[in-house]
C-alpha cells in the first residue's frame, strides 16, 4: 500500500491528534485516538457529506474516545472524494497501513451510508488485518463483496430512512456470511439521530465483543 508518509500533530482538546496520511493519490486527513502500546482499533468513515462526518448525534467522536479506556484506538477518515467509491476505498487501506505501522494488526472498520459500502470493499480486499465490519445505513451500490467478507458484520438501519431505504441494509445482509447482525431500529431516519442512545450501545456492543476476543 502506497502509504509514502505519515504527521501526527498534538492532542486537541476533544482528545484526538490531527494526522495527515501522505500517499501517492494526496494526502488523507485523519484524526488519531491512540492508546499505549495498544494492537486494537477501529477506523471510522463517513458518507458523502464530506469532512469528518459522523451519524447518531457524534457517534464517531463519542466512541473513539470511549472505546481508549478499554485499550481500543480509534481513527478517522475524511475522505479526499466521498463522491468516488474506488478512491475512498484507497483511502481507508491506507489507513489501515497507517495503523500497521502504528503496530495495531486487528481493527474494525465502521462506515455510514456510503461508507458502508467503502468498508465492506476495503475489509474484502485487507483479510488479514480487519476483525469486523459494522456499516450504518448503508448503501446498496458496491457491497456486493460482502460475499467475500471472512470476518463478522453487523448492519444497523433506521426503518424510517428517508435517503436510503432498510432494504439496502437487508441485500446486504443475505448476501453476507455467517457471523452477521442486522438491527432495523423504528422510527429512525438516515442520520439515526432520534435513536442515537440505542445505536451508540449496539456499535459499542459489537465493537468490544469482536476486538477484544482477539
Amino acid at each position: 500500500m502506497p502509504l509514502l508518509d505519515a504527521t501526527v500533530g498534538i492532542a486537541d482538546t476533544e482528545g484526538f491528534r490531527p494526522a495527515s496520511l501522505e500517499t501517492d493519490r494526496g494526502p488523507v486527513e485523519a484524526r488519531y485516538y491512540p492508546v499505549p502500546d495498544g494492537e486494537l482499533a477501529v477506523l471510522w468513515v463517513g458518507g458523502v457529506g464530506g469532512g469528518f462526518d459522523t451519524p447518531a448525534r457524534g457517534l464517531y467522536p463519542r466512541l473513539a474516545a470511549d472505546l481508549t479506556a478499554d485499550g481500543i484506538a480509534s481513527l478517522r477518515l475524511r475522505f479526499r472524494d466521498p463522491r468516488d467509491l474506488e478512491q475512498a476505498v484507497y483511502d481507508v487501506l491506507c489507513g489501515l497501513s497507517f495503523l500497521g505501522r502504528q503496530g495495531i494488526h486487528h481493527v474494525a472498520l465502521v462506515g455510514h451510508s456510503f461508507g458502508g459500502a467503502v468498508v465492506i470493499q476495503a475489509a474484502a480486499s485487507n483479510r488479514g488485518a480487519v476483525c469486523t465490519v459494522v456499516a450504518l445505513a448503508t448503501q446498496g451500490y458496491g457491497t456486493d463483496p460482502v460475499t467475500d467478507l471472512a470476518c463478522p458484520i453487523l448492519l444497523v438501519h433506521g426503518e424510517a430512512d428517508e435517503i436510503l431505504s432498510p432494504s439496502c441494509s437487508m441485500h446486504v445482509h443475505r448476501k453476507a456470511r455467517e457471523p452477521k447482525k442486522l438491527v432495523l431500529v423504528p422510527g429512525t431516519g438516515h442520520a439515526m439521530e432520534e435513536a442515537s442512545e440505542a445505536v451508540c450501545r449496539e456499535v459499542r456492543d459489537w465493537l468490544k465483543a469482536y476486538l477484544l476476543k482477539r
